[in-house]
Formats: structure tokens, sequence, C-alpha cells
């Protein structure tokens, strides 16, 4: 896979490509260029250690919307076995922007619900740039009841910008049809961990992020508003969008010391799109042992505990 490099990855690029430069003259010339070639990707494993250690929250919500960044389907061929897709809200239609479904991970039979992007243009376009409508959210609601029944635990897998915000969405009940995946959710009587892959936008993210547990990757964000809607409505200029990233504490480490994430997941070295199979085989470890953890518990106890959680985020005051 070619990599896409970003602005501050520029001096990784060039030594990236040093090397390629190396290897073609290598093969060309029939050149044994080995020690050349190692010692220049010891210095880009160095530098990219170096640069990703100083990562601002702007940069890490670029990494988060990385177009090479593995999405759920990724994961889900990668984790599962098995995998059998679940289609439709039957009420109006299917949305390929939510996937979901039940699989085998490791010895376990689960439920995945998550939200899916696209690689090309067209792709894109068919799923809706990861922007789910009402009919996507009713699937998901369709499946953890599915999963309730026959008592399986619930994986979701949060990557998107938001809830679609178009006419047809909201005439079919967009805002209602969250509503009733947050209630579900919360009264949902069998485990569910919720890992953020990518961004986390808004109440689009929140739909299918109630748990148990919520797992992040070490490179991904989660927030009310994306930060450059943040920055229109504070700067009146989506240009401020860095500012505001910085202002809102949008990523997976800072969420983490204000206590929000249960767990933070490594990334392989420059970000999880530089390795398909070490970041789910991470992600893959950690649900296992979130789902083993979880297991032990009673219902009544999952619930309160569940319950717990959700209300013990933020301050509030009691007036008479």
């Amino acid at each position: 896979m070619s990599l896409h490099y970003l602005e501050f990855e520029k001096p990784i690029a060039e030594l990236e490509e040093k090397i390629t430069e190396l290897q073609r003259v290598g093969k060309s010339r029939d050149l044994n260029l080995d020690a050349d070639i190692e010692k220049l990707r010891g210095r880009s494993n160095e530098l990219t250690r170096d640069i990703f250690s100083k990562l601002g929250a702007w940069q890490i919500t670029q990494i988060a919307r990385h177009p090479l960044r593995p999405y759920a389907l990724d994961y889900v061929g990668r984790m599962t076995a098995g995998f059998h897709h679940l289609h439709g809200d039957r009420m109006f239609a299917d949305d390929p922007a939510m996937i979901a479904g039940i699989g085998w991970l490791g010895e376990r039979r689960v439920a995945i619900i998550g939200h899916q992007k696209g690689r090309d243009t067209r792709e894109r376009q068919r799923v809706n740039f990861g922007m789910p409508r009402p009919e996507g959210y009713r699937k998901a609601q369709r499946v953890m009841q599915l999963a309730e029944r026959f008592q399986l635990p619930v994986i979701t897998l949060i990557d998107t910008p938001g809830a679609y915000p178009g006419i047809g969405a909201e005439e079919r009940g967009q805002s209602q049809a969250i509503a009733k995946s947050l209630e579900v959710m919360t009264t949902l009587k069998t485990p569910i961990i919720s890992v953020i892959i990518g961004e986390g936008g808004s109440g689009g993210a929140l739909a299918i992020g109630v748990c148990d547990k919520l797992l992040m990757l070490q490179y991904t964000t989660y927030s009310v508003i994306s930060p450059e809607g943040c920055a229109s409505i504070l700067w009146k200029s989506a240009s401020k969008a860095p500012e505001a990233a910085e202002a809102m504490r949008v990523t997976a480490g800072e969420l983490s010391v204000a206590g929000f994430v249960d767990q933070l997941i490594d990334e392989p070295l420059g970000g999880a799109h530089r390795d398909y199979d070490a970041a789910a085989q991470a992600v893959k470890d950690a649900i296992l042992a979130a789902i083993d953890e979880l297991a032990q518990l009673e219902t009544s106890e999952l619930l309160s505990r569940r319950y717990a959680r959700l209300t013990g985020f933020g301050k509030f005051e009691t007036r008479n």
C-alpha cells in the first residue's frame, strides 16, 4: 500500500523515499545495499518515534482521519471468523454507513456494529462518508436487541464525523433514532464494549457509544463537535481548527487523563495505517480482555455499573 504522508511527516517521507530509491538501484544493478537500507530504516524509525512523541491535538486529529487508516470492515476481517452481515432496519432501508453482524472473536461469539467510511469517491458516496442516516441507527438497535436475546457481547467500532444532517434524514427522524439508540444501550442486558478506531464525532458517535468499557486507539479523537465546527462558532472561521482542537482536548490521551476512557490501545509505530494486522491484533486482545472481565458480572451488577459510569461524568448541583 502506498503511504500517504501528512504535512508534519514530510521529514519521514524524505527518508522513506531514499530507502525506496536505494532498493530500486540495488535491484536494477544487482548490488547489495542492505546495510545502507537498514541504516536509513533505523533513522526513519527513530525520527518517527521522535515526531509522534510530540504530536499536538490537531495533528492527532489528522491521523484519526487519515485516508488510509483501517476502517471497521478492515478490523472485522482481521479480528473475526465467520462474520455474517445483517442488513436493514425493517422499516425503511439498509444503511451501508453502519455495518452490523454476528461472528466469532476468538472463542467468543459476538455482535459487532460499526461506522464504515470509504476509500475512493464512489465508495465514500455509497457510505455517505461514514455518516449514518436514521435507518443505520435503527439497524444497530435491531442487532443490539438480537444480541441481548442470544446473550452475545456487543462490540461497537466508532469512526464517524457525525450523523448525517440532511433533509431526508431529518424527515425520517434522525434525532429520534439517535435518542432511541441511547435508550436501548443504556438498558441492554449484555456487555457492551465500544472502541474508537478513528474520529468519534458528536451524537453520531455517541449513538453507538453507550457502553460498559470505552477503549480508544492511541491516535483517535472523541468530541461533541468537530474542531472546524467549533472554530466556526467561536472564531467565525474554520481556519482556527488547530486552536479549537487544542482547547477542546479531543485526543485519546487527554480524554484518558480526564477519566472518560477505560483503556488506551497502542498503535503501531507511525499509526494504525502503517500496519493493519498489528492494529487489529491489539484491538482484538483489548476487546477479549474487556469481555472476560465483564462476563464475570451478574446482569443486575452490569447494568448498575453502567448507570454509575454514565452518571459519574461531569459535575452538577441539585437546587431546591
